[in-house]
This record gives C-alpha cells, structure tokens and sequence, in this order.
C-alpha cells in the first residue's frame, strides 16, 4: 500500500517561527508514516496548475528549523478562492499531487482559501489552517496570541527603545509607524513593553472614518505636553492600520495605492511615515512650535526574526496538533491552543456573518490590559483643557489659553 501524503505551505505575509510549524508537522508525520512535500511560494504555482514547485521533506531538512526566522518554503499573497477557475486548478493540482492531507500555514486570507478548498474536496483532501500572523489580529480561543506576535513585539520594543534613546540624545521625536492592517495590537505592544511615550491605534477612533487631522493633532498634543514638561523628544508608535479608515479625500492626498490579490490596500506603497511627518510639521509651525520630526516604518524587519522560545515553542505543539487533527479523520478547521491542549476551531465559528470573511479580533479598549497601556502615555487629557494645566501648555505655542482648548477639544469629541 503507498503511503499518503501531505503537503504543507505558506501564505501571507511572513511571520518568526513558520519553520517551526513546518519541522513539528513533518516530524511527527513522518513518524505516522506519511510521505510530506514542501509547497513552494503557497498557492501561487498551483493556482496557475503548476505542480513542479514542491520538494519532499525529510528529518534532515527540518531538525534545525525550529529556531531560524522566515520560511523555507517562502510564501506567497496568492489567493486560492480568486474565482472558480482559479479554486478548480488549485483542488486539481493537489489532487494530481496524490495529496491526502494539507496543512496551511497562514492568516485571515489563507484560512480562508483553505476553507474553500476543504469545501470543494469534500473529504477526499484533509485541510488544517495553522494560524500566524505579526498583527495578532485573529479571533482565536482564550484570546490567545498569533504565532510572530510574540517575537514581532519584542523585535518591535527593542527598536522603539533605541529610538527612545536617540531621540533624548538629539532632542527629537520619532513617528514610528508599526504594522497592522486592521488591529493595533502590535503597536500597543510594543508601545507598552518599550515604554514609548504613546501609540495610537484604530481602535481608540469611533467606527468609520478616521480623520487624519485627529492622528495629527494626537501627536502635536503629545508633542506640547512634554514640552510643558521640561522634555523635548520622544516618540509616538503608530498602528499603519489606521489608513484604511481614512476619509476619500485624506486617502488620496497620501496614495493611490494598489490592491493585493485579497482585495487588501497595499499598505507598504503607501509613505505614511512621511506623509505624517509632514502634516504634524506643518501644524507644529502653525503653533510657533520648533521641533524635529523623523518617520521610522518599522515592520520588515520583524517578520523573518528569529523567533522568541515562546513562538518556537508554541509552533512546534501547533505543527504537532494539525497533524493528529488530520490522522483523526478532521478537516476544514484552524489549529489553535486552549490551556495547553489542541483545540480545532471551525470556519463558522470564525466566521462574521454580516461579510463572510474570518472576524478581525481588535484590541478591546475596555479592559485592564489597554487602561495601564494608556495611563503611561503621554498625550492631551480632558484635564489639560482645564486651569491650571490649559495656561501651562498654551504658553508653548502662539495660541492664547482659549484658542488653545478651542482647537485641541475636538479630540475628545471624537474619542470613544
């Protein structure tokens, strides 16, 4: 009898510790007696019904994985479920792979396509999602982390410690811009763990636009606020995410940015660094205020890390988990952790009914967690509007106490 196969890819962006999902799930399937194939560049060759750019794996190309950053099977954006046609090549180049199980390795988008394959095969391939992704934005059991986030967040910290650094010796303030397509838990992150003067995440804006000029003002607040301090540097860790809820007209005035193959703003096309930069300039000398400003993307540099114990040995129990998910007859669902034991989690209970896409979890701005976040920032409070803090900050700048609270009030007229 020959021996089944399975496959393993990745899609989606990289994230640190996908090598550690590779070598836990072709260990111990290897150890079941299956036959694993690497998929190269995730579903983008399949998706055109090239099947030639797969390689089998073996103990000697994955003992050592564990702890390198990247992907040894590198990965693709391509989306499986584009169209019919594009979902047909890819059910039938698995199959002509003589595949039996897959295991996916990616986030929102690639669990999605996932599912829809599972769908399609109706049980002739056995399909498990392994969820990664730096934005620890999906909705997993116990509100666990995403595998990255942890090693993305103290990658993120130590860059935004140093930053720290630099600009009290230069007597500056850095706008460092973080990833995060939809949630702001990574830039919180890290702007908690480093102790970064603030961060400003989409979440703390009401539902719907964002204005650009509330991102601005935020900052410049923040900016005078220390300056009434006696402290002239700093630095504001700011969540990319933000963009996609920017009016029209905000949008345009940054980029016409494309759209990757999930319908998803390309985000990295877009200068938000300096675009900020040179708004917050702008409004900085409208108030007479005399500051340097440097843009910093942080984000690349995070996703290939080489992952934290923490990520390495969470991948290893999750490539572990969708193997036995699989041999147990299972299919369809996403392999998470739930107090240490392997919990599948169906595409249902992912689902947001009201789009049909997986549910973005989103920092909830209501817990305990988010509190001691913002009470360590420094930024305008409703207080600072009011004597004697209001004489105290307007003095920095060229408006008078009045024209002061006047202009910066409308912060917290768009705050939660």
């Amino acid at each position: 009898m020959a021996e089944e196969r399975l496959g393993i890819l990745v899609g989606g962006g990289p994230a640190p510790g996908i090598n550690g999902v590779i070598a836990s799930a072709t260990i111990e399937a290897l150890n079941s007696g299956l036959h694993v194939v690497g998929m190269y560049d995730g579903y983008e060759h399949i998706a055109r019904g090239d099947i030639s750019q797969v390689t089998d794996l073996t103990l000697d190309d994955v003992s050592r994985i564990h702890a390198t950053g990247g992907s040894i099977l590198r990965t693709s954006r391509t989306n499986p479920a584009k169209d019919e046609a594009t979902l047909a090549r890819c059910v039938e180049s698995l199959l002509a792979l003589d595949l039996r199980y897959l295991i996916a390795i990616g986030g929102d988008d690639t669990t999605y396509g996932a599912t829809r394959i599972a769908e399609r095969t109706a049980g002739r391939i056995g399909i498990a999602t392994v969820p990664k992704t730096i934005d620890n934005d999906l909705p997993l059991p116990d509100n666990a982390p995403t595998f990255g986030f942890e090693t993305a967040r103290a990658v993120g910290a130590g860059i935004v410690e140093n930053l720290m650094e630099d600009a009290r010796t230069a007597s500056r303030w850095y706008l460092a811009v973080t990833m995060g397509r939809k949630s702001g838990s990574l830039a919180l992150g890290i702007c908690k763990a480093s102790g970064a003067t603030l961060a400003i995440i989409p979440e703390e804006f009401p539902a719907g636009t964002i204005q650009l000029a509330s991102i601005v003002n935020t900052i410049v607040g923040a900016i005078v606020k220390r300056l009434a301090s006696g402290r002239d540097h700093g630095v504001a860790v700011i969540a990319e995410g933000f963009v996609e809820r920017l009016s029209p007209a905000d949008l345009a005035t940054m980029s016409d940015a494309s759209r990757d193959a999930y319908g998803n703003v390309r985000l990295a096309e877009i200068p938000i660094g300096s675009v900020l930069r040179d708004a917050v300039r702008e409004r900085l000398k409208e108030l007479a205020v005399e500051m340097t400003v440097v843009p910093k993307d942080i984000g690349y540099e995070l996703r290939c890390a080489k992952p934290v114990p923490f990520d390495v040995e969470y991948t290893r129990t999750l490539g572990y988990g969708a193997v036995r998910y699989l041999l147990k007859g299972g299919s369809g669902a996403l392999i998470a952790l739930s107090g240490g034991r392997v919990q599948p989690v169906t595409l249902d209970e992912l689902l947001d009914p009201q789009t049909g896409r997986v549910r973005i979890r989103m920092v909830d701005i209501a817990t305990e967690s988010y509190e001691v976040a913002r009470e360590y920032m420094i930024r305008l409070e409703p207080d600072d509007l009011r004597e004697p803090n209001l004489s105290r900050l307007s003095a920095e700048t060229n408006l008078s106490a009045t024209e002061f609270a006047a202009q910066f009030e409308r912060l917290f007229e768009a705050a939660r």
